[in-house]
């Protein structure tokens, strides 16, 4: 396993033989770990490298360990790192001012690597909990705000439509009521097509596939034929190789990434559109799949804000690119890929995407 999986440590003693003891064990099994050998050490190597666990002695010289863990609880960028004291104090008033001041645990010196080890796995294991959990939050808020974005206008248009139907009954021509009926199908497929959207991702949040050769020709000519009536609509052509690269993913959702990129490459695309599709070999690990079209191209700052994460998308998105191109970033990463664009303005743009090969 490698150190970073494991997490990093910084141990904080001002015994040499202490930190050794220490250092030698938890190296061995498998942490990444700094040393500080007092408090004024310890607070100046954070900002460069934050550790995911601190061990902080209580006793040293200069700033002890109250004061350094009081200061670390007092800054923003650090009050999250979880702190166990080591000490040789048994009195119960040092360990309740310890936990008062922001620690999650004591170990009694001298320690036992036992458990040293077992309350270090302990608190990583809750610390990487909790931000599960604050990550989860703050996707259900971005996602509620999403919806209800996405939802308003085409929720809003039915309802508006539909009342003036029911009261302007006797004034309306037929044909403006068969407009009035076209407008309201486009909305509801619209609404349809946001909760398909957002079931989606709730479905690669969630769910363990298994990846697989793909045979991304089969893929691309299904995706085509189901999306002919747009490409007439938009008089557009799509262009596609006479043989693919064989990757590795998962079908379904490899799917929905090519039905996004081609969806809006025909919406904000050239007049009329022109989509050529195409796969690079990166190197003998991944293969770069790619749709780029004959549109006006995008600024630097527009590509920026294209593949955001979830969480930011209510902050940093661009019209018809928003919720679709975060689910294409997260079932790519999920892949094991990598999501992008390359774009200049009034030279069009290329989004593509990398898979691991067979």
């Amino acid at each position: 396993m490698k150190n970073s999986q494991k997490g990093t440590l910084l141990i904080v003693d001002d015994v040499p033989t202490n930190l050794k003891i220490l250092f030698t064990y938890l190296r061995h099994l498998g942490f990444d770990l700094r040393i500080a050998e007092d408090g004024e050490d310890a607070l100046e190597q954070i900002p460069y490298a934050k550790p995911d666990l601190i061990l902080l002695d209580v006793m040293m010289p200069g700033i002890d360990g109250f004061e350094t863990c009081h200061r670390l609880k007092a800054n923003q960028e650090t009050r999250d790192i979880p702190v166990i004291f080591m000490t040789a104090l048994t009195d119960t008033i040092d360990k309740v001012k310890g936990f008062e001041i922001g620690a999650v645990d004591y170990i009694t010196k001298p320690v036992q690597q036992e458990e040293v080890l077992a309350r270090i796995t302990t608190h990583l294991t809750l610390r990487n909990q909790q931000k599960m959990l604050e990550k989860q939050n703050s996707e259900l808020e971005a996602f509620a705000h999403t919806v209800a974005h996405d939802l308003k206008n085409p929720l809003g248009a039915i309802a508006t439509l539909i009342d003036l139907s029911i009261n302007e009954s006797e004034n309306i021509t037929k044909q403006q009521q068969q407009k009035h009926l076209q407008i309201i199908e486009q909305a509801t497929s619209k609404t349809f097509n946001i909760i398909n959207s957002l079931l989606l991702l709730s479905s690669v949040r969630s769910q363990t596939v298994t990846m697989k050769p793909l045979d991304m020709g089969q893929i691309a000519n299904q995706i085509q034929n189901q999306i002919a009536h747009i490409v007439e609509q938009y008089q557009g052509k799509i262009i596609m190789p006479q043989q693919w690269p064989i990757a590795q993913g998962y079908a379904p959702w490899i799917e929905e990434v090519w039905t996004n990129y081609l969806l809006n490459g025909l919406k904000y695309g050239g007049k009329p559109p022109l989509l050529e599709l195409g796969a690079t070999s990166l190197d003998s690990n991944f293969i770069r799949f790619w749709v780029r079209d004959n549109g006006k191209g995008l600024t630097s700052q527009e590509q920026k804000h294209l593949f955001v994460p979830f969480t930011r998308i209510s902050q940093a998105r661009i019209e018809g690119h928003g919720l679709g191109l975060s689910i294409v970033h997260r079932i790519i990463t999920k892949c094991g890929g990598q999501v992008g664009v390359e774009s200049q303005i009034g030279q069009g743009s290329t989004f593509y995407f990398t898979l691991p090969v067979n």
